[in-house]
This record gives structure tokens, C-alpha cells and sequence, in this order.
């Protein structure tokens, strides 16, 4: 049994919680969070009281994975995160594969579903069609770390970041953001838009009244690559997916989890991971029915 401990009990933490209960081959042992939460195992305050834990799945916003992994990884514990910012991917890995050797533990960053199992299937439509170009379209659903990115920003009581496709990998990124008394419209919304997660894209801010009335965890994308298959163009191969963004993410985490465990010392991405690695069983009655 891999034993294991939830790091942050938000709506990712719970979707982890829900597949840890589906799963045969785990022990939950604790959830670290400082909120009052229920659940049938020990909840505990701080990631100092983790032991006896063989991985700490992070269920955290992204900004916050960094410092949080290099001390799990530090007490020799292997993690596994859902850091989403993609410009920051390859540094993060890099610096957490030190921390992760320096222990004799592994970790897997960036794995959710884009980050994540998105990427395995992008290096999939490149090893069957090497030569053209992919897009990646999001949507329409809701971003769960544009939704946490715009809820720090100074005078945001709540926000809801919406994801709409525009075609071609281009993205409208449309806030509805309930502020806080006395904050000021025109400066949130300029600090939105400056923020990182936004700063590429076509983002329109919107305030409203109330942001649980329009709160939907929906979402989706579709892969798009058309190119060249050795001499022969016009090859054209779709992705499409349609899910529940916390459940989907909760999920890929418990299976990282289940394959960081696997893994030589070192910090991975979901792309270095073999993907027999994700799935319970025996590897011989994997390939019977897989193959």
C-alpha cells in the first residue's frame, strides 16, 4: 500500500480525497490543512508533522508549490503538484530535481490535465505526425488557477476566471470578480490584467454581485495537430475532452502518486514518466490488456 497524505483540502484536495478512497493500492495517513475540515483521517496544521508518508499529493495553487515541495522533499518524502504556470515549468523542475537527489526521493511537477496528461498526448500527435503544428484549445469552461491568481489580487473578495476559445490556440480570458468594500474597479482590474497568468491574453474583467451564482467547475480542450507523417501531408488527428476541472485534476495527481513512487531519485514531468508507470497492477496483465 502506498501511503500517502493530502497537502491542501480545497476543491482539488477533496477530488484527490475522492480517488484515494477509489483506489485499492493506497493508505490516505493525514490531510495537512489549517482550515477546519472533515474527513475519516487525521487532519493535521503543518507539513513539519508529516512522517511515515510515502508521498504528499499537493493539492495548492501554484505560487505556493515551490517552497512547499523543496520542504516535503527536504524530509525525504516524495511529492507530486499541479503547478500550472507553463513559462516557469522547466526552472521549477530543475530546481526541485536538486532537492529531490539531495534526499533520495523523487517528485513529479506539473502534473495535472495541461499541464500534464495534455502534454502526453501533444508529444504523442508529435511522435505520429513530426512535422506541423498543434493547437491547444481551451474551453469554454472554467481556469482553476486563473480563478485562484485573480482571487490574490488586492480588493478581490471572489473571482471566476473563464476560459473561451478563440481558435487556433488563441484564448479570451473573460474575470467576473466580486470585490471587496471600498476597492476600486479600475485598479483591479489593471492588476489582472498585468498579472502573469493574464498578461498573454485577450482578458476582459467584469464585476458582479455575486460570484458563487455563477460558478460552474466545467471545462475542456481540444488537441489539434495536422502536418506530416514521414513524406505524406495532410494528416490531421483531434483530442477532444469535456470534464470536471477539480475531479480530472484530483485524479491525475492520485495516479502521479502512484508512479512518483516508482521513479529514481530526481524531480519528472509527466512527459518523462513511462505510462504503464499511472496505472495499478501487474505489469504483464497491464500489457495483456492494454496492447
Amino acid at each position: 500500500m502506498i501511503k500517502a497524505a493530502i497537502v491542501g483540502f480545497g476543491n482539488v484536495g477533496e477530488a484527490a480525497y475522492q480517488a484515494i478512497s477509489n483506489a485499492g493500492d493506497f493508505s490516505l495517513k493525514c490531510i495537512v490543512e489549517t482550515r477546519e475540515v472533515t474527513a475519516d483521517v487525521p487532519i493535521i496544521k503543518s507539513i513539519a508533522e508529516l512522517d511515515d508518508i510515502d508521498v504528499a499529493i499537493m493539492c495548492l495553487p501554484s505560487r505556493s508549490v515551490f517552497g512547499i515541495a523543496s520542504s516535503i522533499l527536504s524530509k525525504g518524502i516524495c511529492t507530486v503538484d499541479s503547478f500550472d504556470i507553463h513559462s516557469d515549468i522547466t526552472d521549477t523542475r530543475s530546481k526541485l530535481d536538486v532537492i529531490a537527489k539531495q534526499n533520495n526521493c523523487a517528485a513529479i511537477t506539473a502534473a495535472g490535465w495541461d499541464p500534464g496528461s495534455d502534454s502526453i498526448i501533444r508529444a504523442l500527435l508529435m511522435a505520429m505526425v513530426p512535422k506541423g503544428i498543434t493547437y491547444t484549445n481551451f474551453g469554454p469552461g472554467m481556469s482553476m488557477g486563473h480563478s485562484v491568481a485573480a482571487r490574490a489580487i488586492p480588493g478581490v473578495k471572489d473571482a471566476l476566471s473563464m476560459t473561451i476559445p478563440l481558435g487556433a490556440g488563441v484564448h479570451r480570458r473573460i474575470v467576473y470578480v466580486e470585490l471587496e468594500q471600498a476597492a476600486d474597479f479600475a485598479t483591479v482590474s489593471k492588476l489582472i490584467r498585468e498579472d502573469e497568468y493574464f498578461a498573454h491574453d485577450d482578458t476582459h474583467v467584469i464585476q458582479v454581485e455575486s460570484v458563487d451564482m455563477l460558478r460552474d467547475v466545467g471545462h475542456g480542450v481540444n488537441l489539434s495537430r495536422k502536418g506530416v507523417s514521414g513524406i505524406t501531408g495532410n494528416q490531421r488527428i483531434d483530442f477532444n475532452m469535456s470534464i470536471n476541472n477539480p475531479a480530472l485534476t484530483g485524479q491525475i495527481l492520485v495516479s502521479s502518486a502512484r508512479a512518483v513512487i516508482k521513479q529514481k531519485p530526481g524531480c519528472y514531468t509527466m512527459i518523462q514518466i513511462p505510462p504503464i508507470d499511472f496505472l495499478p497492477g501487474e505489469t504483464d496483465d497491464i500489457i495483456r490488456d492494454l496492447v
